[in-house]
């Protein structure tokens, strides 16, 4: 008697296993790796008005310190950006030899017109925190010897500011973690802060500093958190 069904069917129900099982690994996969911020949130460059600041100019070839306009960040959470004011202090009307540039006059015109209108230059931030994140805690981790350079990256390098760091609670918890047995990795002298070109070099080189890192520790006189209430309060 023949069969109705071939013998080959038999295998069927198996693969069809083998195939579900190995979906679900491959989407569970790609979902573990890709719906992070390290990989979506990591190089999120936003257009500005003006095409944006360039900290490459001003905080690299200027020397500009990142508090004459971030200037609460050693006193605040909240990492302020600057007003129409603090542009329109050097971009008024003539008063930098670069602005018989037509190319650097039509650049910044953004910034006159919007002092002329005593409007806000809408900014888009690059560093966005979750919602149920309370503001960072920019003045506390200054005051504690962490540079600028440790969650933004070489800013004074950047024509264009991009997110360096995925900023994820697991990136913030892994340093807590690692800068008490290796503040070397984290933590610089407090007037070092800034200066992002010398942070880079220290960081670099870390097993140069292993000792003055631990007496910055010591000073800080405190255990960075690693319980929810630090930061979702």
């Amino acid at each position: 008697m023949s069969l109705i069904f071939p013998k080959w069917l038999n295998s069927l129900p198996p693969l069809i296993a083998v195939g579900v099982v190995g979906g679900l690994t491959a989407t569970v996969g790609a979902f573990w790796y890709y719906a992070t911020p390290k990989f979506w949130r990591v190089g999120y460059t936003p257009t500005q008005p003006g095409g944006g600041f360039n900290h490459q100019l001003h905080a690299g070839k200027l020397g500009m310190d990142c508090r004459y306009c971030h200037s609460n960040i050693e006193v605040s959470a909240e990492a302020n950006i600057p007003s129409v004011h603090v542009c329109f202090g050097c971009h008024a009307e003539n008063r930098l030899s670069q602005f018989q540039l037509a190319a650097h006059k039509e650049k910044t015109d953004f910034i006159r017109e919007a002092y002329e209108q005593d409007a806000p230059i809408e900014w888009r931030r690059v560093h966005v925190l979750p919602d149920y994140v309370r503001n960072f805690p920019h003045a506390s981790h200054i005051a504690a010897g962490v540079s600028c350079y440790s969650c933004h990256g070489q800013i004074m390098g950047m024509p264009v500011v991009y997110q360096a760091e995925p900023l994820s609670m697991s990136w913030c918890l892994d340093c807590h973690r690692d800068v008490q047995d290796n503040p070397q990795n984290h933590l610089v002298p407090r007037d070092m802060v800034t200066k992002l070109i010398a942070v880079e070099a220290r960081l670099s080189n870390p097993s140069d500093h292993v000792a003055d890192a631990a007496r910055l520790l010591e000073n800080i006189k405190l255990t960075p958190p690693e319980n929810c209430g630090a930061c979702h309060y």
